[in-house]
């Protein structure tokens, strides 16, 4: 997994280096993508922003272009898929329950929901396209969500392939994932969230 994971950051960044100028283009198309095809890995593409741009152009890069790929998947569920699944499932009750329950989320447990680093957003932006939910609400919470989504995992990425180097900080990373688990974990039972 490790080779895996070197070659294609080596492939990554020969591409961005050949890239120049262009290269925080494809920074930017790589996490856009992601946000839209939840089969990308994300943490990845943040790692490679951070370590080709530094921690905090790779940041501002990754936290933009994360809310432009939500904003994308928001809006292209709620125009073009939103009118269909509604139909389909109008006579469900469970799931028309569910719905509800989602659009009538406060903006303070999506935003915790999105801050957590394991939660799929993916799966948050469609829900949030198909219920309708108040742009402004989604909006904010994306805002302040992804700062720390992206601070943690362009620190804990950035720390995996240090630890290629120097393997005590490999610790970092490994306390950081069990303090995202553990407050998730919290979050999970506080919120009753299954």
């Amino acid at each position: 997994m490790g080779e895996v994971f070197k070659d294609f950051y080596n492939f990554i960044m020969d591409t961005i280096d050949s890239l120049g100028f262009y290269g925080p283009f494809l920074g930017c198309l790589l996490i856009i993508l992601e946000s839209i095809i939840p089969a990308l890995p994300l943490f990845v593409f943040i790692t490679i922003n951070f370590i080709a741009f530094g921690h905090i152009l790779g940041f501002i890069i990754s936290w933009i272009c994360t809310i432009i790929g939500c904003l994308i998947s928001y809006f292209v569920v709620k125009k073009f898929l939103r009118n269909w699944v509604v139909k389909k499932i109008k006579n469900i009750e469970l799931l028309n329950k569910c719905m509800n329950y989602i659009e009538n989320l406060s903006l303070t447990k999506i935003t915790v929901i999105l801050s957590i680093p394991f939660t799929p957003a993916f799966m948050m932006n469609i829900a949030a396209g198909l219920v309708n939910m108040n742009f402004k609400k989604f909006f904010i919470a994306i805002l302040i969500s992804k700062i720390f989504l992206v601070y943690f995992w362009g620190e804990v990425g950035t720390g995996i392939v240090e630890s290629f180097q120097n393997p005590s900080s490999i610790i970092t990373v490994i306390l950081m994932v069990i303090i995202a688990y553990i407050l998730s974990l919290i979050i999970k039972k506080i919120f009753k969230i299954n």
